[in-house]
């Protein structure tokens, strides 16, 4: 009677796993970001060419800065998003500036390619952006508005509705 039982419980499963397998891969598990308020950091950093960058040459447009790096899954995943979002929003005041965390440009330059990014790439030898940000983590992600503030932050992968339901607004204002 028991193992009768089991299987009507293993079937019931099954038959609710299959008829909802539709509703799971519909629904939106990237990361929210959160709403916050404060003065974004003055890093200084180098491109991939080797020239000095400031954060702070981007003051009047919006700066979505995502730290990341090519060994990373979920980084990844998201740069053909980010790259869509970019070629989207650029002529509108918007700059994605992808912040490599640690590696060489020997490494991030044919991932650079790979994936046929054309945002602003830096390296950070030295964690000095996850150091100024406070976080551990990657990805992790930042939309600066055009006076220098931090409006939103992402632990963990962007999704393309997530980017069109909480950016444009902010690149709009």
């Amino acid at each position: 009677m028991m193992m009768i039982g089991t299987g009507f419980v293993a079937l019931g499963i099954m038959l609710f796993l299959l008829l909802n397998k539709n509703a799971a891969s519909a629904q939106d598990f990237s990361a929210v970001p959160a709403q916050v308020n404060f003065f974004a950091p003055e890093l200084i950093l180098e491109d991939l060419a080797g020239n000095r960058v400031s954060l702070n040459d981007y003051r009047g447009s919006v700066v979505l800065v995502n730290l990341w790096a090519t060994w990373c899954p979920p980084c990844r995943e998201e740069m053909p998003t980010l790259q869509k979002f970019y070629e989207k929003y650029k002529e509108k005041g918007f700059v994605l500036i992808a912040i490599d965390q640690e590696e060489t440009r020997e490494v991030v330059a044919p991932f650079v390619k790979e994936f046929g990014l054309t945002f602003p790439i830096w390296l950070d030898a030295d964690y000095l952006a996850q150091r100024e940000f406070n976080t551990m983590n990657l990805p992790s992600s930042y939309v600066i508005d055009r006076t220098g503030k931090v409006r939103l932050m992402w632990i963990g992968g962007i999704s393309k509705n997530n980017l069109e339901k909480y950016v444009p607004d902010i690149i709009m204002e």
